[in-house]
């Protein structure tokens, strides 16, 4: 009975750290099937510019969190003005904020992915043990690259996905359901992560937010195939998110052992830190993931 609170705990705990995506699906619904005074992407960008605001004013997502989300944004922009432009989907309709065929409002898609992980490093209260960030960065850059790449070049995003797993593969992310604490691979939960925006992406598409070319006339399951490309696309805004956990002190584990009552184990495992990093930078106890600062 108690795994069964626990399953139900955890789930609850993913679906307010949804908040963003969640409601930026609202957003696509309405937009969808009621009549809007302005153009349907100008009007979402609007929504989204306000959810990002909502967020900060009260307290959901700090000023750093929100210029990482941002900065995904940005990133996500300039890979759909690349996308769109060699043909990989295309965005119907009309509005004053679409630029190359790409409205603005889709950066948010991205940011959205983002927002998730701000929410739920602060709900679950996230921690990585052995998280070597120079390699995963360098690779998260090459994914990056890749999508571009392999329009001209082979496509290399197996032998980069193998390398992240090579670089990943001590590495640990806890988190916390209730009194208890739990651990998985990271690089699992990059896969899961990337399962679900699959499945959201087929609910987007079906909504009209972007079509892919076999979608126009009617509309298909997304391919399978572009499940990796998520878990891929998770790996790089994992890395931004990351690395503002890293300024605040909320990256590196404390050495907290899995399944056991958080407050029972306060010891540093030196062995899950990198060289550079002292006990004093290390994050602070269980229940200050739940303090933000603007």
């Amino acid at each position: 009975m108690s795994g069964c609170l626990q399953f139900l705990h955890f789930g609850w705990l993913e679906v307010v750290s949804c908040l963003f995506p969640i409601c930026l699906f609202a957003g696509l619904a309405v937009s969808k099937y009621v009549d809007l005074p302005i153009d349907r992407y100008d009007a979402l960008l609007a929504y989204c510019l306000g959810l990002t605001l909502l967020f900060w004013v009260v307290g959901l997502e700090t000023w750093r969190e929100v210029a990482v989300i941002f900065a995904f944004h940005l990133v996500g922009l300039g890979l759909e003005l690349f996308k769109v432009q060699v043909g990989s989907w295309q965005y119907p309709g009309d509005a004053v904020t679409k630029f190359a065929g790409v409205p603005l409002f889709a950066g948010f898609m991205y940011a959205a992915v983002g927002s998730y992980i701000c929410q739920a490093w602060r709900r679950f209260d996230l921690r990585v043990s052995s998280y070597r960030s120079v390699p995963t960065t360098v690779l998260a850059v090459l994914i990056y690259a890749n999508f571009f790449t392999h329009h001209w070049i082979v496509d290399l995003r197996i032998p980069i996905a193998l390398a992240l797993l090579v670089v990943l593969r001590r590495t640990w992310v806890f988190f916390t359901v209730g009194s208890r604490r739990y651990r998985m691979p990271l690089a699992l939960s990059f896969g899961l992560i990337g399962f679900f925006l699959w499945i959201a992406e087929n609910f987007g598409t079906f909504l009209d937010a972007w079509n892919y070319p076999d979608q126009v006339d009617v509309w298909r399951l997304v391919h399978p195939a572009k499940f990796g490309a998520w878990a891929l696309l998770v790996s790089m805004s994992f890395v931004l998110v990351a690395s503002v956990k890293s300024l605040e002190g909320r990256l590196y584990h404390r050495g907290t052992p899995a399944t056991v009552s958080t407050p029972e184990a306060t010891n540093v495992e030196p062995a899950d830190l990198p060289a550079n990093i002292t006990a004093a930078e290390i994050a602070p106890q269980h229940g200050d993931a739940n303090q933000s600062s603007r």
